[in-house]
């Protein structure tokens, strides 16, 4: 059975970093990207960043130039480097992919609960 597990979150205070991980569980199939999204209290789910499996990348504009995903192959886990954190990055941070064959489903991650105080 394939899942993901994020890990890596946590309290600190504004300016400060924190690193996500989504370690995955199983193959699999027929992926194209690995994402990060986040859920602040009270508001919708939101993509932050994604990769594409030859490495490119996107993020929402509101972290661009301040996050950063990367991806280690040998390992299966995906990263989430996030630096000059804010108030508003305050959420719970899931992993997810769309993937199977033949027909592709959703997996998401448990999430992993990031705070900044200001």
């Amino acid at each position: 059975q394939v899942q993901l597990v994020e890990s890596g979150g946590g309290s600190v205070k504004a300016g400060g970093s924190l690193k996500l991980s989504c370690a995955e569980s199983g193959t699999f199939f027929n992926r194209d990207t690995m994402d990060w999204y986040r859920q602040a209290p009270g508001k919708q789910r939101e993509l932050v960043a994604f990769i594409f499996n030859g490495g490119n990348t996107y993020y929402a504009e509101s972290v661009k130039g301040r996050f950063t995903i990367s991806r280690d192959s040998d390992k299966n886990i995906t990263y989430l480097q996030m630096n000059s954190l804010k108030p508003e990055d305050t959420g719970v941070y899931y992993c997810h992919t769309l993937a199977g064959t033949p027909r592709k489903s959703h997996y998401w991650g448990q999430g992993t609960q990031v705070t900044v105080s200001s």
